[in-house]
């Protein structure tokens, strides 16, 4: 069963993928909130502060990653195990693919619309049909497979093999595996920069993120961070890193990668994200069940939003 507070050595199930924004509204309007205690997707407004729609799924929901014309949801579901695909339009799962092992991360190709899904157990990325409906092929990567980030031009996979210590470099077209990159310990979320030229790696047991150059294919340095980091989020010229242990957001500078400053937010925080225009920060805190709001310029936390019990958001979670 992979549904515990893991991607960090407790229970092991939530984690999955930090990706770039693609909304059509600078400001997020919504955030997507798996649930994963209530076994529920809560639509949160974030203008409103409160939890606007519940739509219930499932085994541990987890992962989540929106497609291209950001109409449709699809979250992973660790102890289903599976996927599930929601209509936000309707706020309905219109359907599920039961798949083998643990899925847990997950992203889609911002070009073809593909789904790929990380299987937490198999070292292995499921290849998934645009409209969530079957099982098109498989990609061995490296040992428990977590984090998953496409480039801009859908042509590269990234992956962050938690066990395995390394980055997964997967050619789209040829659907395989052509380098892995050494990275810290127990890499775990995988954020790309918008140009997809820089990747960061929230590194959970040696607490650090590590930077890589996408088309050298090598990491370029680390930034250290607080306890047991989850997931990085970019905004304008910082990089943001939720510290699961230490109830903080570490900042740190993208130019020059040295700290800026540790936010306190909520206990356990995981999912990260960053509106389109930069401004602000979405952090979803597993233990206290709430979203932090923080001003990305006077890195203040200037709002809190109870959700539902196990909120994870690992991935494409803002809208």
């Amino acid at each position: 069963m992979i549904a515990s507070r893991t991607g960090t050595g407790r229970r092991l199930a939530g984690p999955l993928l930090g990706l770039l924004l693609l909304g059509a509204s600078a400001r997020a309007d919504e955030a997507l909130v798996t649930a994963q205690g209530a076994n529920t997707l809560a639509i949160v407004d974030l203008e409103a502060g409160s939890v606007a729609a519940q739509i219930p799924i499932d085994g541990a929901p987890a992962g989540i990653a929106l497609s291209p014309d950001r109409r449709t949801a699809f979250v992973t579901r660790p102890e289903g195990p599976g996927l599930a695909v929601v209509d936000l339009a309707t706020r309905t799962v219109t359907g599920t693919l039961a798949l083998p092992g643990g899925p847990l991360g997950i992203a889609v190709n911002p070009k073809s619309g593909a789904v790929y899904v990380a299987d937490w157990y198999g070292s292995r990325i499921f290849v998934v049909s645009p409209d969530g409906a079957q099982l098109d092929t498989e990609i061995q990567v490296g040992a428990s497979p977590s984090g998953i980030a496409v480039t801009p031009d859908g042509a590269t996979l990234l992956v962050a093999n938690r066990e395995g210590d390394s980055v997964s470099v997967v050619d789209v077209a040829a659907a395989r595996e052509v380098q892995k990159i050494p990275v810290g310990r127990h890499p775990f979320g995988i954020t790309l920069d918008a140009e997809g030229t820089r990747a960061y790696t929230a590194n959970v047991t040696s607490n650090d993120v590590s930077v890589i150059d996408v088309p050298g294919r090598h990491e370029l340095g680390r930034v250290t961070t607080g306890e047991r980091p989850y997931v990085v989020a970019l905004a304008g010229s910082r990089g943001f890193v939720t510290d699961q242990y230490s109830g903080t957001v570490t900042v740190f500078n993208l130019k020059t990668l040295t700290n800026v400053a540790a936010i306190e937010v909520g206990d356990h925080p995981e999912g990260i994200a960053a509106s389109r225009d930069g401004r602000t920060l979405t952090v979803a805190n597993w233990g206290s069940n709430t979203l932090s709001l923080i001003d990305a310029t006077t890195l203040k936390v200037t709002g809190e939003i109870k959700v539902p019990d196990g909120p994870r958001s690992f991935g494409d979670f803002l809208r």
